[in-house]
């Protein structure tokens, strides 16, 4: 069946980090796509063959695709309805209060009742709280008097691609589908089955609790060597060395590496199953220990260093994850205004984002301290340590929680981890 009005397959609304690439590989499959978003740069860019924001391999399928006849680009979401298929990629944050923020799926709903007719299928791929889906179907039977899973067709198929990995992951990572009534999953199925990818299908809550507890369960993974890095400063002990004891030929080990957990999915995510938890304050606490890292890094500068105001700070990294550059929730913003609350000159480099930084020589120029906020390759290189030494000098203390340079030391002075390095070659 499909809508008699229908001038393509899909229409993906939001082309955003997770819409644009998965509008583009529809494309790239032989599907028509519109693609909408309410961002007229955004669009701009799309349309003249640019990727607003870095994604491996994108922009080679941008130049591939282009727009025309596989892909047409509007700002108007009812435009969506010229597609048999729906798919919701907005943003859904968190309020202050722990609960879901679903004001721009309401309002796109509200823009697409009045066009939407049978045959019509609205895929909500955005994350979601528990309970979303049923929502959406729910608010189509009563508004529109749509039977779902026959008239029309409802489901979640979460997105849990990492950043970076888009186009390899969307033909292999298993695509969960959770489909209201009696045909919807079956329908939706169809559509991503262009990508090869096993379906897998289940209820809508579970689908929705899977792309959930995946971020949860990473977040809470990430907090523990965070937690364990906090009490090894407090007890005078090398969390580096203590990780290595816990994994080294241990089968029951597997502790993973402390840096800095952000990111919008791992940041908010948590809260869609804190609002209605049996165990409240238990994800809130795993939160609280992450969000602590800056924090901990900023008071280790200041019992070396004393106080820090008037000291130049290079901050070297803006994104989130390495070699990447969405600086959403990034815990290096935290950090640079906790150092800027303590009067200290704060120089920043990150050779990926969009937001303008200085360069590396510049910020490390004269610095008193260097602290690595992201590990992106280029920080990884031993010329970037030579950099340091060279710049900033011998008595430049270096904070690396991410154990760039293999030193092994959260807290070192350049001179130090030179040496430490020298030692071990």
């Amino acid at each position: 069946m499909s809508t008699p009005q229908s001038i393509a397959d899909v229409a993906v609304l939001g082309l955003g980090r997770v819409g644009l690439p998965l509008a583009l590989s529809f494309a790239d499959r032989g599907l028509g796509v519109v693609g909408i978003d309410n961002d007229p740069t955004r669009l701009e860019a799309v349309g003249e063959g640019r990727m607003p924001f870095a994604e491996t391999g994108a922009q080679e399928l941008l130049e591939r695709v282009g727009t025309g006849a596989r892909l047409t680009l509007t700002e108007r979401v009812v435009d969506a309805a010229g597609a048999r298929h729906i798919v919701i990629t907005l943003g859904t944050p968190s309020f202050s209060h722990i609960e879901i923020d679903m004001r721009e799926i309401r309002s796109a709903l509200d823009d697409l009742l009045g066009v939407l007719a049978r045959g019509h299928s609205l895929i909500l791929r955005s994350t979601i709280a528990p309970g979303t889906t049923d929502f959406v179907a729910g608010y189509l039977a009563k508004h529109r008097n749509f039977q779902v899973g026959e008239d029309v067709f409802v489901a979640h198929a979460p997105e849990r691609i990492a950043a970076g990995r888009f186009l390899e992951e969307i033909d292999t990572l298993p695509c969960i589908i959770g489909g209201v009534g009696a045909r919807s999953g079956e329908v939706v199925g169809e559509l991503f089955r262009v990508f090869g990818a096993p379906i897998v299908q289940t209820t809508p809550v579970q689908a929705e609790l899977t792309k959930i507890w995946t971020n949860i369960l990473r977040y809470t993974n990430f907090a523990l060597p965070n937690l364990l890095m906090m009490d090894c400063e407090r007890l005078s002990a090398n969390v580096f060395e203590v990780i290595d004891l816990i994994n080294r030929d241990y089968p029951r080990g597997g502790i993973a590496q402390p840096g800095l957990t952000a990111g919008t999915c791992l940041r908010k995510d948590f809260a869609f199953s804190e609002e209605r938890s049996a165990a409240p304050g238990m994800l809130l606490a795993v939160s609280r220990v992450n969000e602590s890292v800056p924090l901990f890094l900023l008071e280790g500068l200041k019992r070396r260093l004393g106080t820090i105001a008037n000291c130049k700070v290079a901050v070297l990294g803006l994104a989130f994850k390495a070699d990447t550059d969405d600086e959403r929730d990034s815990l290096a913003h935290k950090l640079i205004r906790l150092l800027e609350r303590e009067l200290a000159d704060v120089a920043v480099h990150d050779p990926h984002v969009a937001t303008p930084t200085v360069s590396l020589a510049e910020a490390l120029d004269g610095a008193d301290a260097v602290v690595v906020a992201t590990n992106h390759t280029e920080y990884r290189d031993p010329g970037a340590l030579a950099a340091i030494a060279d710049r900033a000098g011998p008595e430049c203390l270096v904070v690396d929680p991410w154990n760039c340079w293999g030193a092994g030391q959260v807290f070192a002075y350049s001179s130090e981890i030179a040496a430490l390095l020298a030692a071990s070659r």
